[in-house]
C-alpha cells in the first residue's frame, strides 16, 4: 500500500513537471512572436542587377527591437525583383535596394533616371592599370590637336561613375582588374562628348577620389608646356597682362600726383598775367 502511494506521488510530480515545461514553451513562443517579425534576407552574395529567385532568399524572424525600414516580408513578394545595389549574405532585402517594378535585370536596372551607359575601349594604361572598378569615379581625358594643329591633352568630362568593367557589374572587389572595356554612367550630353572625343583623338581615364566633388577647369597641356617646363600659355599670358596693368597703374598714379611745393606758398602766376574779373549783366558776360 505504501509503495503504491509513493508511485502515485512520483507519477503526479512527473505530470506536473511536463505540464510546466509545456506551458513555459507556449509562453516563450508567444513572447518571441511578439518581439520578432518576418523579414526576407539573402542566402548568398548578390551583385547589382541580379534578378531575385526563391533559392536566393529566405524568410527569417527579425528582432522588433532592431526595426528596419520598408523590408520585404515574403519570398513571393521579393521574387523576380532586381537589386540595384550589392547585397551580402544574410542582409535584409529592402525596398530601397530594389529597382522599379518591371525591370528585367542587368545593366539597365542600375541606371539612374535620365542617365545613359556608354562603353569606352581601354588598355592597361588607359584603364588606370585596372583600378577603374565598378563604383569608382573617373575623369575622361582626350588627346587630340587644337585649332593651331598643336597636340593637346585635356580633361573634357569630370566625375563619371564606372558601372562595369568588361561585363562585370560587381563592385565587391578591390583588386585591380585589367580589361579591354569600361562602361560609364553619363548624361546624354556627356555621351555625345565622349563619342566625339574618341573620334578625334584617344581617350584616357583619370581615377579620382570618391569624396572629391570639386570641379576644376584647365586649359589643357601642350607640347610647349613640356619643353618650357612652365605654366600653360593662358596662365603665362594672364601673368604678363597683370604685370603690364600694374605698370600702367603706377605711371598713371605718378602723373596724377600734384607737384610738391613749400607749405603755405601759393603758385606763381605767369609773367605779365593780370587779374581779371568776369561781370555778368543780364544775359551778357564780359571780362574786365
Amino acid at each position: 500500500m505504501r509503495n503504491i502511494r509513493v508511485l502515485v506521488m512520483l507519477l503526479l510530480a512527473i505530470a506536473m513537471g511536463i505540464t510546466a515545461v509545456v506551458m513555459a514553451a507556449f509562453w516563450l513562443n508567444s513572447k518571441s512572436s511578439v518581439l520578432t517579425s518576418r523579414v526576407v534576407v539573402s542566402t548568398e552574395d548578390l551583385q547589382l542587377g541580379t534578378r531575385l529567385q526563391p533559392s536566393m532568399i529566405e524568410e527569417v524572424d527579425w528582432p522588433s527591437t532592431s526595426p528596419i525600414k520598408n523590408p520585404m516580408t515574403s519570398v513571393k513578394q521579393a521574387t523576380d525583383r532586381v537589386v540595384n545595389v550589392p547585397v551580402f549574405k544574410g542582409e535584409p532585402i529592402l525596398m530601397s535596394k530594389l529597382a522599379a517594378l518591371g525591370e528585367t535585370g542587368g545593366l539597365s536596372a542600375v541606371l539612374h533616371e535620365g542617365r545613359r551607359a556608354v562603353t569606352v575601349k581601354v588598355n592597361e594604361i588607359v584603364g588606370v592599370a585596372g583600378f577603374a572598378l565598378p563604383g569608382t569615379f573617373v575623369d575622361v581625358m582626350v588627346n587630340t590637336v587644337d585649332v593651331h594643329n598643336s597636340a593637346v591633352s585635356k580633361i573634357v568630362i569630370e566625375r563619371i561613375k564606372v558601372l562595369a568593367v568588361a561585363q562585370d557589374l560587381s563592385n565587391m572587389e578591390t583588386k585591380p582588374k585589367v580589361v579591354n572595356a569600361v562602361t560609364l554612367e553619363v548624361t546624354p550630353a556627356q555621351a555625345e562628348k565622349i563619342d566625339l572625343a574618341r573620334s578625334v583623338g584617344s581617350l584616357s581615364l583619370v581615377l579620382r577620389s570618391q569624396v572629391d566633388m570639386q570641379s576644376v577647369t584647365t586649359s589643357g597641356a601642350r607640347k610647349t608646356d613640356l619643353l618650357e617646363g612652365g605654366d600653360s600659355p593662358s596662365a603665362s599670358l594672364t601673368s604678363v597682362m597683370a604685370s603690364a596693368m600694374s605698370g600702367i597703374k603706377t605711371q598713371v598714379a605718378k602723373l596724377s600726383m600734384p607737384s610738391a611745393r613749400p607749405s603755405g606758398q601759393s603758385p606763381k602766376k605767369p609773367a605779365g598775367a593780370l587779374d581779371k574779373t568776369e561781370v555778368i549783366r543780364g544775359l551778357n558776360k564780359t571780362t574786365e
